[in-house]
């Protein structure tokens, strides 16, 4: 079994929803590492020395490479990314893992449903 790791940089407050239409799409779990910041185009905005930026957080899905896709476009749409400056989410591949015996297992069922 392949798999694909996917980093999406979110607003903190979509989180929760995200990571459950990422599982009802086919991720088996998640780790998210909350406070992360990030600048685009433009630099963030200031008060008197202040950031003005909106918190982010960094959720990683170990997913099967064919269900990869549909769920990258799912916290795509749950994420709200097509609005500027909402997050980010890319995939890349996973040579190798260790700790995901009870994810193939239950993945070789759903994976075999859907091919």
């Amino acid at each position: 079994m392949h798999f694909k790791l996917i980093i999406a940089l979110i607003e903190t407050n979509k989180v929760d929803e995200v990571m459950d239409a990422a599982r009802e799409a086919g991720a088996t779990g998640a780790t998210v590492i909350t406070h992360a910041r990030g600048e685009g185009l433009n630099k963030n905005k200031t008060f008197f020395g202040l950031s003005l930026e909106t918190q982010r957080d960094m959720v990683m899905f170990l997913v099967e490479e064919h269900l990869s896709r549909m769920i990258l476009e799912k916290i795509e749409e749950v994420g709200e990314f097509s609005k500027t400056g909402a997050g980010i989410a890319f995939q890349i591949d996973v040579e190798d893992a260790v700790g995901v015996a009870s994810q193939v297992r239950k993945l070789t069922e759903v994976v075999e449903e859907k091919i």
